[in-house]
């Protein structure tokens, strides 16, 4: 038996035809339809791929929202033996072009308000030979040649076959998100799919079932929006797709209504909610939630914190990226920590876990050897499992990229005596001040723990004496900007950090940049440095 995507879509198809997918559609209103329905479009546009000109091995790019459509896609493609590349809509032309072009992707699926953003590339596009609108109709455009997604679905055939593909066959592409020189691909295979979903389903990760209903906020092109899609499709747990554009307010109206049991997102995203829920009391209802999985970095223990005590939502927390598909570690309590207060667990819950089951991780110095179980020595995060990455797509940053079958991270991080890890930073974002390092993600936690704070990031600034300080910015809670006064966060942060470590300045900002899957953009920040350091300058003049 071959472990490939084509039995999870058989088994939504016997045995859960009439589970639904709601899926939001641009002007607000909900599509619904059943399992059934899926898999009998997805069939139908399976049918259709051939008859565009691609061939078996050859990439399909998807630059869409989370939507019914693009879950059809989900499987469609990777089940003709194609590679179904999810495209991030939120890159730069520059980087649109490069990756789609790295790819040779051989046909472009994209709704109606994406198109002035293909349009802007297309001309540089070498290996695309058709574009599919993900609508009923096809809006005026430059694209050629152009055709109209529902107009294929209509000409397919439902009867269509999936053959046995070899479980090694690629049926995914990622690629990261670049923060120094162009994006590196990632290819998942249906057999790390496969496993990656099985995994994340077990009680000790994330534990969903059919039971479950799901509402991944996480783009479906960030990826493989963390693996959902093709779990739930796999048990027939229904599915609530956020749409085109959605906002946090889309969202909670969307589990007010839905009532879905599970709901994945970055942690701005889970930020926002509770922004919203306290300037809302009644509006929304979030009690259906018995979880909520943030990621893209880690999750302030103030922010769990007001998930659990407010609503009664706990959340999960986990470690991985877009070369570990992604889960890589998840946070457990542990059956004798059970009993621990509440504050004490969430302590646990802060940390980003042991290594999920088929997971080996290793924490390595700078001499290439284990850290000690300690939490105090520093290293960087190796991981290797059955649906990790092994190398970049015909890309010579391989070879630095991964050592031993494992892959080199870039994320620093303690281990404790009892082998969960505790991220500390990213290589690139730890700043040493006279020779000690200091970590921006603690610090940021500590300021986002205060009551006024909304957001709160923290890069290294150069310093004459110390080479590397750190620097603040800080997002208020709307009307408590006055709060945030330079001796107030200093203050606050006085109780929980050795002096040395508190940041020079702390800025305080509208809002912070963030990255296209919604991570705080340091490398932004960085490179705005200067325009903010006159300005503090300026004022410290006045």
């Amino acid at each position: 038996m071959q472990l490939n995507l084509k039995t999870m879509l058989e088994r939504a198809e016997a045995y859960f035809p009439r589970n639904e997918v709601v899926s939001r559609n641009p002007d607000g209103s909900r599509f619904r339809y059943t399992y059934g329905d899926f898999c009998n479009r997805t069939r139908r546009l399976a049918s259709q791929l051939t008859k565009l000109g691609v061939k078996p091995g050859q990439r399909v790019a998807t630059i869409a929202w989370n939507d019914y459509r693009h879950l059809e896609l989900y499987f469609a493609i990777p089940c003709m033996g194609m590679t179904l590349h999810t495209v991030n809509l939120r890159l730069s032309g520059d980087h649109l072009a490069y990756i789609m072009n790295h790819a040779e992707d051989q046909v472009v699926f994209l709704p109606p308000d994406l198109i002035p953003t293909v349009e802007a590339v297309a001309d540089r596009l070498k290996t695309v030979k058709a574009y599919v609108v993900m609508d009923d109709k096809v809006p005026e455009t430059t694209l050629s040649p152009v055709i109209c997604y529902e107009d294929l679905i209509k000409a397919g055939d439902e009867s269509q076959d999936f053959e046995e593909i070899d479980e090694n066959t690629a049926a995914a592409m990622c690629y990261t998100s670049a923060t120094t020189g162009n994006p590196k691909g990632v290819i998942y295979t249906h057999r790390g799919l496969y496993l990656h979903s099985l995994t994340i389903q077990t009680a000790d990760v994330f534990g969903i079932s059919e039971h479950d209903k799901v509402l991944p906020v996480v783009p479906m092109f960030h990826v493989n929006a963390w693996g959902l899609p093709f779990t739930c499709v796999w048990l027939g747990a229904p599915l609530v797709l956020p749409g085109t554009r959605p906002t946090p307010d889309d969202v909670l109206q969307l589990v007010t209504d839905e009532k879905p049991t599970l709901m994945a997102g970055a942690v701005t995203i889970g930020i926002d909610i509770l922004r919203i829920l306290a300037q809302n009391p009644g509006k929304y209802d979030i009690s259906s939630l018995r979880g909520v999985l943030l990621g893209g970095q880690a999750t302030p223990k103030a922010v769990m914190e007001q998930f659990l005590s407010k609503y009664g939502v706990r959340l999960f927390t986990a470690w991985g990226a877009t070369e570990t598909a992604p889960i890589a570690t998840c946070t457990q309590i542990k059956r004798y920590q059970l009993d621990l207060p509440l504050d004490e667990q969430l302590t646990i819950r802060e940390r980003q876990g042991i290594p999920v089951a088929g997971t080996q991780i290793k924490v390595l110095n700078e001499e290439g050897k284990q850290v000690a179980w300690n939490d105090q020595e520093i290293g960087e995060v190796h991981a290797r499992a059955p649906w990790t990455a092994t190398y970049y797509h015909n890309d010579d940053r391989s070879k630095d990229g991964f050592q031993d079958g494992y892959w080199k991270s870039g994320d620093m991080a303690t281990v404790n005596s009892e082998g969960v890890i505790k991220l500390v930073d990213r290589a690139k974002d730890l700043i040493k001040s006279g020779g000690e390092w200091i970590s921006s993600v603690d610090l940021e936690n500590g300021l986002m723990a205060h009551p006024a704070v909304r957001e709160a990031c923290v890069v290294a600034m150069p310093h004459e004496k110390w080479i590397e300080r750190p620097i603040a910015f800080v997002v208020a809670e709307t009307g408590k900007e006055r709060e945030l006064t330079q001796e107030a966060l200093a203050a606050w942060l006085e109780s929980r950090f050795a002096k040395w470590w508190l940041p020079d300045h702390y800025i305080v900002l509208e809002e912070i940049p963030k990255t296209g899957v919604g991570k705080f953009n340091k490398k932004g920040l960085r490179e705005d440095l200067p325009r903010h350091l006159a300005s503090i300058g300026a004022k410290a003049a006045e």
